[in-house]
């Protein structure tokens, strides 16, 4: 498949475990792995009085590491978003794996048939063009394809937007010749409103027109063994939904401060360690940790813990960050914690987290990249 798992620690990272988390060079991704946990549990526990399963989302963590830890939990699988997240799982040993997203052209069709002579992979399709080529390729090497067809809930992103639609599709992957696992939607616009009636609400109508399409396909003779839908924000609702089969939620595990008041069962786990490296007395600090290292795209983030400090702007290596109270004890060369307010815009930007629990290094974790 042309794919590698993960990357080799240096020998000067080994060193580092057991070391106190002042001694890691900066800017740094930390996990504190006693707020994953509880989050691992608490969303395991779950799942594990439903007759809907976890399948959660690689793309918020994109960590093998912590793919095996969430199977080791109760869930059935892997949800993924991109064809080469798919591709490392599936080296990884992880077969039960569901590409929630649509691809097009020969060349990502091309690999992802070929992938599937290694897993029985699990992609979203919305589209009649894209699964004649697929059946055109699976056809040519001989490989069985499995499919979900791809319901739009409300998103307005991918997806077929009817229930008849929905069963037209199911209908050409079938008589085309590939494997058809059943259907998603994925209920997103809903999934940044506070808990409440209102949200409720909107989550059922949405697991509702799921039901329906279900149904549908049924009574045209089409079996529907999967409905995956669902996430963090709505997992209670979602997972608990009669004809639900698998919830995909991901932002879970590692939480951030921006979906954190929306899953109040969750706690904020990341954050980057910088390094202040100027300071002018009575006015700011800066420290070493700018758009390179922190995403800004959902609202800037602010310093753990130090609530004298408020970061102003993200420049591209650097942070400048108001002294609030004047009695904060901040000097130059000090190390702080900059919680993470959007990890999936965030985690890309680095190859390794460290796990800290006491502070101290326990673990790092590899976070897989693209090709």
């Amino acid at each position: 498949m042309g794919t590698t798992v993960g990357e080799p620690l240096h020998a000067s990272e080994h060193s580092l475990i057991g070391r106190a988390v002042a001694q890691l060079e900066t800017p740094a991704l930390l996990v504190d792995l006693e707020a994953m946990e509880q989050n691992l549990q608490t969303m395991a526990e779950f799942f594990r009085k439903q007759s809907a399963k976890l399948r959660p989302h690689f793309k918020n963590h994109r960590v093998i590491d912590l793919a095996l830890r969430q199977l080791d939990n109760g869930a059935i699988g892997i949800t993924c978003a991109r064809l080469w997240q798919a591709e490392k799982l599936v080296s990884a040993g992880i077969k039960n794996v569901l590409i929630a997203n649509e691809l097009a052209g020969e060349s990502p069709l091309r690999r992802f048939v070929e992938l599937s002579n290694h897993a029985p992979v699990l992609i979203a399709v919305d589209n009649e063009a894209v699964v004649n080529d697929m059946a055109r390729l699976a056809r040519n090497q001989r490989t069985q394809v499995s499919v979900v067809v791809d319901l739009d809930l409300g998103l307005k992103r991918c997806g077929v937007t009817s229930a008849e639609a929905a069963v037209l599709l199911a209908r050409t992957v079938v008589q085309q010749g590939l494997k058809f696992a059943g259907i998603m939607g994925y209920e997103g616009h809903l999934q940044p409103l506070p808990p409440g009636p209102e949200k409720e609400e909107g989550v059922r109508e949405a697991m509702q027109r799921l039901i329906v399409t279900k149904q549908q396909m049924e009574a045209t003779g089409i079996p529907v063994n999967v409905v995956s839908c669902g996430g963090t924000g709505d997992y209670r609702v979602a997972g608990n939904f009669p004809g639900v089969t698998e919830n995909q939620a991901g932002s879970y595990l590692l939480m951030d401060t921006w979906y954190a008041p929306f899953a109040p069962d969750f706690r904020p786990s990341l954050s980057v360690l910088a390094n202040i490296i100027s300071k002018t007395a009575g006015e700011r600090i800066v420290v070493d940790a700018g758009v390179k290292a922190l995403s800004g795209e959902r609202g800037l983030p602010s310093v753990k813990n130090i609530p004298g400090l408020k970061l102003k702007a993200l420049h591209a290596e650097h942070a400048p960050i108001e002294i609030v109270d004047a009695h904060v004890p901040v000097a130059v060369g000090d190390k702080i914690e900059i919680s993470v307010h959007y990890h999936d815009g965030t985690i890309q930007l680095h190859r390794r987290m460290y796990g800290i629990r006491g502070g101290q290094v326990e673990r790092i974790f590899m976070i897989e990249h693209g090709d």
